[in-house]
């Protein structure tokens, strides 16, 4: 499960950031191409941040969508898997957007989210 590495590497980077500050909840932003996970990563985190500043924080998901451009017709589309073929027939397809994995924002304990 590739998602622990992936979890392990978020609370680092956090808590690289926040130091021994608690954190309330962590948001991120995982585009649905990705191939992680979002329920393996809840709980992936909730074994990680035991002991850490993270312990009891909020893991929250935007998901962006997949979108895809046609290099032969030059559409523009969304993308619902890995499937790159665009409606004109082509695989020569470009992923625009869908496989961001990034932290977002993060909410420090006793802020406002």
């Amino acid at each position: 499960m590739h998602e622990l590495g992936i979890t392990q590497s978020v609370v680092e980077a956090v808590t690289e950031r926040t130091g021994r500050a608690p954190v309330s909840t962590v948001r991120l932003r995982v585009g649905r191409l990705a191939g992680v996970v979002p329920d393996a990563m809840r709980f992936c985190f909730e074994l990680v941040t035991a002991g850490t500043p993270l312990e009891g924080a909020t893991l929250e998901f935007e998901q962006p969508e997949g979108r895809g451009h046609c290099r032969t017709c030059g559409a523009d589309f969304v993308l619902a898997d890995l499937v790159l073929l665009c409606t004109c027939g082509s695989a020569d397809v470009e992923v625009l957007a869908g496989r961001e994995l990034a932290v977002a924002s993060v909410v420090m304990a006793g802020l406002a989210d």
